[in-house]
């Protein structure tokens, strides 16, 4: 079991931003709201404040942060073949 207070933190302002996910990330949001694209679409997935997400791995993609982001996450262990 893992306490949220013992997760990384990270926080961004509003603005966009382009990210690539090379390990599968847990992360719940604290503060703010967010549009994120996946490359090349212009469908969105919209999350916020209060949120659990868990964003798969290999994902390129960007945040379109409309509120201040405060996020607590952790990144999987990677998996041995």
């Amino acid at each position: 079991m893992e306490r949220v207070s013992e997760l990384l933190k990270w926080s961004c302002q509003p603005g966009k931003y382009a990210l690539v996910f090379d390990e599968r990330e847990t992360c719940y949001l604290v503060k703010g709201k967010v549009k994120v694209y996946q490359k090349g679409s212009s469908d969105f997935v919209e999350f916020g404040a209060g949120d659990l997400v868990i964003i798969p791995k290999g994902l390129s993609c960007t945040w379109d942060v409309s509120f201040f982001i405060d996020k607590h996450y952790k990144f999987d262990p990677p998996t041995s073949l």
